[in-house]
């Protein structure tokens, strides 16, 4: 018996494959509309609890921001920003700018979010140069040719910054008395263009919270190693782009992909990766990965989060999300953003 596999006739093939084609560039068009009018815009707040004081003190609130990449007209943003609870301690882990026209709606949309005891920011990338576009797949590459990059004005950035009271820390260690908790607060320079300097990073005061603020998450072996108890971090953009099933498809440094957003646990040291608020003008995008800010409850240390049975994974009480126990980073593809 003759089967026909073409019963509308061989001609009829290549309509079918040109409708299919035409859905699929539909669908592809609906998402990419989706993430740049829709899901680059909705911002969130998340909430983690980490226990990292010492026993019988009070919790404190921490706010972490990332990745605001601000430009001259970013009054959605701004809004939001006005709209988060004031904290104890503020960090702002770098690319502020997202060109150098935006440093003055930063340092104004970030003045309702001083931390109550302290504010802290160090720079990224982008507060240093000014961005330009870069073809979407050179993200996969190990490596990048070097490009030549226009100064922005980080210097305008930091003096209007400090001149409201945020502390600027590059490559060096402070200290702060919080809520009669002793922390011991070390900020580095953006590792992702090689301007960290971990010989400022060893610890000096064992017996205080430490606290270490980066702008990319490359170094956080070496600060879990050196005896810090939480990094917070960002320049991920929580891979800007994320599949289902799948997770963030790049994370734009050496850590696992699957470490580019969210809190993760290493020995002792919890690691906080920030997804950010914002993307670079060239890439105005974000698709299943919201732009959030987060706020870090530290609470004293001798309730740690609920561990499951099933996987080495502990839950945030109160937060949905779980913190991943990581025993090393192992070789984690690099690509850059």
């Amino acid at each position: 018996m003759a089967i026909d596999l073409f019963p509308d006739g061989p001609a009829s093939l290549p309509n079918k494959l040109l409708a299919g084609t035409a859905m699929l560039a539909a669908a592809g068009a609906t998402c990419v509309a989706y993430g740049v009018f829709v899901e680059r815009h909705w911002y969130r707040l998340a909430h983690y609890e980490v226990p990292v004081l010492p026993e019988g003190t009070e919790p404190l609130t921490l706010l972490h921001l990332s990745d605001l990449h601000f430009v001259a007209g970013d009054p959605r943003k701004a809004r939001f920003l006005a709209t988060l609870p004031r904290p104890d301690l503020t960090v702002v882990t770098g690319d502020l700018l997202g060109e150098p026209e935006g440093v003055e709606p930063v340092v104004e949309a970030l003045r309702p979010v001083r931390g109550r005891i302290a504010s802290y920011v160090v720079l990224g990338s982008n507060d240093y140069y000014a961005p330009r576009w870069l073809n979407y797949a050179a993200y996969f590459r190990w490596r990048r040719k070097h490009r030549t990059a226009t100064r922005s004005r980080p210097g305008d950035l930091i003096a209007q910054l400090e001149a409201d009271g945020w502390v600027h820390l590059r490559n060096r260690r402070t200290e702060l008395r919080a809520g009669g908790v002793p922390f011991e607060i070390l900020g580095m320079d953006d590792p992702h263009i090689e301007r960290h300097d971990l010989r400022a990073a060893p610890r000096s005061d064992p017996d205080a919270v430490g606290l270490a603020i980066v702008h990319a998450p490359d170094p956080a072996p070496e600060l879990a190693a050196l005896g810090y108890d939480l990094i917070v971090s960002g320049h991920t953009h929580g891979g800007q782009v994320r599949m289902p099933f799948v997770g963030a498809l790049v994370s734009n440094c050496t850590i696992p992909n699957r470490l580019a957003m969210g809190m993760a646990r290493m020995g002792g040291t919890y690691l906080h990766v920030s997804p950010g608020l914002g993307s670079s003008k060239y890439a105005p995008f974000r698709f299943l990965c919201r732009p959030e800010a987060t706020i870090l409850e530290l609470t004293p240390a001798g309730h740690p989060p609920a561990e499951t049975a099933a996987a080495p994974v502990h839950l945030v009480a109160g937060h949905s999300r779980p913190i991943r126990d990581v025993a090393q980073f192992g070789s984690a593809q690099r690509s850059g953003r």
